[in-house]
């Protein structure tokens, strides 16, 4: 980017606000920063840098970023910029009910309009929670101010009794155990303490590290940021750096539709499928092209699926390691130097091309990170299937499945929510078998409300007794990307809206065929039309406020659960600031 023409003083976006003679506006804005208690030489003829910041004092995986604001601020001012921090909300995956995912087109749309409203010449984002980080790359790609992501980093990894934990992952694996009658309320507590022990997000390959290394990927984070341990002192250096980096970035007005182009997001497809991560970054990846004019669809992911092999041997969808492992065998750049011919090189990132930055690099641990010849799996993590009972299809993390039920036929057990769902599946009289297929509905984008991670449906105490660990469970839900098992997610069109799921009934069986891609409802077409025109729609779950604007605009799994208004492409006009 050395040859870009850098801009003069009076060209930054700020100047319109501080810089313009004889207007009052300027002279106002002048004596409120003096207000403030800045000085003109501080800020004037500098570019300003929005430091958006999600931290909050209930989000753990964001605890510390309070912190690393105040190191990215520092990189602003070593580089002669002019940082100025604003809170934006908190996602939290922990504790935000029903599902932070309700809200991600939130925190997009105050992104985005941050970014637009204020005197700022560039930003830079901090996040890394599940949906922090598409939402505020959607927000900045909508307003496309120059910007460059600061991904939190995976928490240290759990111990306990001389095991090694992954967040998630073990939560779920344990609390089975413990279900099962193999581990006390003691051990289950004193577990509990070892489980997370650090600031940052899960360290598995969940959700949060696969959409951060999808930003690294798609060029918006300065290389490797994306496996940092949140703790470790690199961190907080990646954090100045970036800073640093930001006040480039607004000198030579490098914004994200330069950087988000469809060759950028095919490279984000293939590293998440490389990686075995998350299904959730379908819905993500598909959202945030959008934004950027990109149109995304499942059917390219099931494309490039066939292409790209699962070299990343971290669970769950690997066996053994964690984040920290990964970055230490050399994190992203290193797992894209074994994957290069299936990447665009040439294209633009925040700090050079995407060749560039992994010029070079060597993998440490090529158990770690697989060589080509001995990969986890041989074709990407995650299929698409389709099927009358998804006609615009689902998605299934078959990496983490139990091999014999990836094609099977079984007789369905329908719940209707999840609430009646967690009520009633220990209840005999359902008749649940380990052949059985869990079937979840009501769950998807508007009945959830907001798709929450139940699609990794509980088995019955029963059958975990008997050594059961994994069925096959279908729903219009997400799960969370710690989580495994023969999960089908994302059914759509969901069943609220009157997809086929809606029409399932308790005792039809269900063929999944994974291999086929297939996902079928073995009923006849006829007695499927009698079921529709007997379906009546449930109620409305929002009568006001953002859950009706929600309902009103979300749109399916398929298409991202973006908000109709902010997906469509359109002219939206800077603001004047005099």
């Amino acid at each position: 980017m050395t040859d870009r023409k850098r801009l003069k003083p009076e060209e930054l976006r700020s100047h319109q606000w501080y810089g313009v003679e004889g207007q009052l506006r300027t002279w106002s804005h002048n004596a409120r920063m003096r207000q403030l208690g800045y000085e003109a030489e501080e800020y004037q003829g500098r570019p300003v840098i929005a430091v958006l910041n999600t931290w909050s004092d209930i989000n753990p995986c964001h605890v510390h970023l309070r912190e690393r604001a105040e190191a990215v601020k520092r990189g602003v001012w070593q580089a002669g910029g002019f940082p100025l921090e604003f809170p934006v909300a908190t996602l939290s995956e922990t504790y935000q009910k029903p599902t932070p995912m309700l809200y991600r087109n939130l925190l997009a749309m105050e992104t985005e309009e941050l970014l637009r409203s204020y005197p700022i010449d560039a930003a830079v984002l901090l996040g890394g929670c599940d949906k922090s980080t598409p939402a505020l790359l959607m927000g900045a790609a909508s307003a496309d101010t120059p910007s460059l992501f600061v991904p939190a980093g995976p928490m240290l990894p759990g111990h306990w009794r001389g095991e090694t934990l992954g967040s998630g992952t073990d939560m779920w694996k344990y609390w089975d155990e413990h279900r099962a009658g193999n581990l006390t309320d003691c051990e289950l507590r004193e577990l509990q303490g070892g489980l997370a022990r650090s600031p940052g997000h899960c360290m598995t390959m969940g959700t949060a590290s696969t959409m951060t290394a999808a930003a690294e990927t798609l060029g918006m984070t300065l290389p490797g940021a994306s496996s940092i341990p949140a703790v470790d002192s690199g961190h907080e250096r990646m954090a100045a750096a970036s800073g640093r980096r930001a006040v480039e970035l607004a000198w030579t007005g490098l914004r994200p539709s330069e950087i988000l182009t469809r060759e950028a997001f095919e490279d984000a497809v293939t590293t998440v499928l490389g990686l075995g991560g998350s299904t959730n970054a379908v819905i993500h990846l598909i959202a945030m092209a959008g934004r950027a004019g990109v149109k995304l669809t499942l059917d390219d992911f099931d494309h490039i699926a066939r292409t790209v092999p699962v070299l990343a041997n971290v669970r769950p969808g690997g066996q053994t390691y964690l984040m920290e492992d990964y970055h230490f065998a050399g994190g992203l750049p290193a797992f894209l130097s074994r994957i290069t011919d299936l990447l665009h090189l040439d294209r633009p990132t925040v700090n050079g091309t995407l060749g560039e930055q992994i010029e070079g690099v060597e993998v440490h641990n090529d158990d770690v990170i697989r060589p080509r010849d001995n990969p986890v799996a041989s074709e990407g993590g995650v299929a698409v299937l389709r099927g009358n009972l998804c006609p615009d299809g689902a998605v299934i993390k078959h990496i983490s499945a139990e091999r014999h039920l990836l094609k099977h036929t079984g007789r369905a057990v329908v719940f209707d929510d999840y609430r009646t769902m967690q009520r009633t599946i220990n209840d005999p009289s359902l008749d649940i078998t380990a052949d059985s297929v869990l079937v979840l509905r009501n769950a998807g984008p508007k009945g959830g409300p907001g798709m929450p991670e139940y699609g990794m449906l509980p088995l019955p105490d029963h059958l975990l007794k008997q050594g059961v660990r994994d069925m096959v469970r279908i729903s219009d839900a997400r799960m969370s990307g710690t989580s495994y098992g023969t999960c089908v997610l994302h059914v759509a069109p969901e069943s609220y809206v009157g997809g086929p799921l809606a029409l399932v009934r308790t005792g039809d069986t269900i063929t999944l065929d994974v291999e086929a891609r297939s996902l079928q409802l073995n009923v006849d077409d006829e007695e499927l039309e009698r079921r529709r025109a007997e379906w009546t729609p449930p109620p409305v779950r929002y009568e006001r406020g953002y859950g009706a604007l929600y309902n009103e605009q979300i749109t399916q799994a398929d298409t991202g659960c973006d908000f109709e208004f902010l997906a469509r492409q359109g002219k939206t006009p800077d603001s004047h600031a005099g």
